[in-house]
């Protein structure tokens, strides 16, 4: 168990995972909690990542840092993709283990899985077939880093772990207008088709695709439940366990949002992977559910959308 006193450091704190993990840090008690802006700590440059280590030895880590992005980000920048989140990754776990980190924890996504995979897709079918194309190069990276983990835990006996999370979504989100995820790129495309008086909003692909969606802060609050409940070379599926299909998605954005055009599908841009379901069985026999609904999220996030005009105009 982390003592509250425990000095914590918390890699990617302004992303919407490590701002989550953060606030619920916090909101637990933990005081001394520790991060670095990128203009105050490159995690991309090995020697500097050494110098941070050795001076602040933290003794937890949540490595919530990552080059993230959609399938448009993604399919574009497959080598940026691919270096800046295997040399960062590698850079701060490579750390925390030479300066005796009591314990790290990875964050990845479920985008590491085969795009096949049986549904719903339990932590062991791992490398048992290929790779969706569209951010393979992402999913390669990720993978890096949970075997990293894994093998320092068997080589040097650390006590280094993963989770593995479906799609998120919730305060600190991007919401660019070609770079974003799904659901945050559907709430600022219907925020602004209902504020130019849009009658219709035209989505990617045929809309069939079923997705899942975790609440950013559930997850933070799953993160620190496995800092103190968990140990173990295999990573650890974070999830609801339940999904829609991207055009029950997007009806369900346009009804919180207000948005009450008709929407339309561009059967010529890709689908990405047909289903996406993670088995959370694993973190449920651990005593762990998650608490926000659907809907009830999308809220909440289209409330940040609206409060974070920086964000919003990105």
């Amino acid at each position: 168990m982390m003592e509250k006193e425990a000095k914590i450091y918390v890699a990617g704190h302004r992303g919407m995972v490590g701002s989550a993990i953060v606030r619920e840090l916090k909101r637990q008690g933990y005081t001394n909690i520790i991060t670095r802006t990128h203009a105050e700590l490159d995690l991309c440059r090995q020697e500097a990542v050494e110098e941070f280590f050795e001076k602040e030895k933290p003794e937890y880590v949540f490595l919530a840092a990552a080059k993230v992005g959609g399938i448009v980000a993604n399919s574009e920048a497959l080598a940026d993709f691919m270096y800046e989140n295997m040399i960062l990754e590698m850079n701060v776990i490579h750390s925390a283990w030479k300066n005796g980190c009591k314990k790290l924890e990875f964050l990845g996504s479920s985008c590491i899985y085969p795009r096949m995979a049986p549904q719903p897709m339990k932590e062991d079918c791992l490398l048992t077939s290929e790779l969706e194309k569209t951010n393979e190069a992402y999913a390669l990276a990720k993978i890096s880093g949970l075997k990293y983990c894994e093998f320092l835990n068997r080589q040097y006996g650390t006590d280094f772990i993963s989770v593995m999370p479906t799609n998120l979504y919730g305060p600190n989100d991007n919401y660019h207008p070609t770079h974003s995820h799904v659901l945050p790129a559907l709430i600022r495309r219907f925020h602004e088709a209902k504020e130019q008086g849009l009658p219709t909003v035209t989505c990617w692909g045929d809309g069939s695709p079923l997705r899942e969606f975790l609440y950013v802060d559930d997850l933070a609050n799953l993160c620190v439940f496995l800092m103190n409940n968990y140990s173990g070379d295999e990573t650890v599926n974070a999830g609801t366990g339940k999904e829609l299909t991207i055009k029950e998605l997007t009806e369900l954005v346009a009804k919180v949002v207000g948005y009450e055009g008709e929407i339309l599908w561009d059967t010529s841009k890709p689908n990405g992977t047909p289903r996406k379901l993670l088995d959370v069985s694993k973190s449920a026999a651990l005593g762990w559910t998650y608490k926000t609904e659907l809907e009830e999220g999308i809220r909440l996030s289209y409330e940040d959308f609206l409060n974070n005009p920086m964000r919003a105009e990105r």
